[in-house]
């Protein structure tokens, strides 16, 4: 049986935190930490979600339920670990930053994967990785497949609920738009199925739990930088906000004026 070690690849684990600012600079040991773990967060949030659409399929409600519930919980420790990054001043975070060249959190491909996961889509963003890469390949794989959206929309017609079938036949790889009729549907989901209404306000939890994570990265950015721009030549605090109150799943928010 292997040890501890062995089993978690510990030692090859704790060989990948390489500081390159002189000294090096005592920060910068943090921030890889935390972005490396971002990454393993990411990893792990993209396997339960390729999980919840199995559930969904399965129409294996009590399972659902669980996994979106480690899902939302993931995320409030993806915005705790903000806290971590903010002990950290401007100062100190300058102190190591040119060493980034090129390198920014903009050019994470498991958080693109995440973002077209959840309904997120733009062709263009595959532009940012090159062709034939494994990332570019993923990111492709992820732009043809359907969302959590298209899942749940099923599993909602396959319980009776009068879905469109324009929505459950959209091209999945168009950004998921609010429309009348899927409104509707949703408004008589509210009023008269109460534990699929349950589950649509997971999703709002889902949706409002990436968009508390938006909001304290954004404050985090301006903490730091400033209007400063981004590493990788991206435009920092300015690009992000651009990002806020964006919902992913539009009409589940849209229908709180209907019901």
């Amino acid at each position: 049986m292997p040890s501890y070690s062995e089993y978690l690849q510990i030692d090859p684990l704790l060989t990948l935190q390489r500081p390159l600012s002189d000294g090096p600079e005592h920060d910068e040991m943090l921030f890889i930490v935390i972005h490396q773990v971002y990454e393993l967060w990411f990893k792990q949030v993209l396997h339960e979600l390729d999980y919840l659409e199995q559930l969904l399929e399965r129409r294996d409600e009590s399972r659902a339920q669980h996994t979106m519930k480690r899902v939302l919980t993931i995320l409030k420790v993806l915005v705790a670990q903000i806290d971590i990054l903010e002990t950290m001043t401007p100062l100190e975070f300058l102190s190591f930053r040119d060493r980034l060249d090129s390198g920014s959190g903009f050019q994470s491909a498991q958080f693109r994967e995440l973002e077209f996961r959840l309904g997120r889509k733009q062709a263009s963003a595959l532009d940012r990785y090159e062709a034939g890469t494994p990332a570019r390949a993923r990111l492709e794989r992820r732009l043809a497949a359907p969302t959590l959206w298209d899942s749940f929309i099923h599993y909602l017609a396959a319980h009776g609920v009068p879905i469109p079938r324009s929505e459950l036949e959209r091209d999945v790889t168009r950004p998921i738009e609010s429309t009348p009729e899927m409104r509707r549907a949703l408004v008589d989901v509210y009023h008269h199925r109460s534990a699929l209404a349950g589950m649509c306000e997971r999703l709002v939890d889902l949706d409002e739990g990436m968009m508390e994570w938006r909001y304290r990265h954004v404050k985090m950015v301006q903490r730091t930088i400033g209007t400063r721009r981004g590493t990788g030549g991206s435009d920092g605090a300015a690009y992000l906000m651009t990002t806020l109150n964006q919902p992913l799943f539009p009409d589940l928010w849209a229908i709180r004026a209907e019901l």
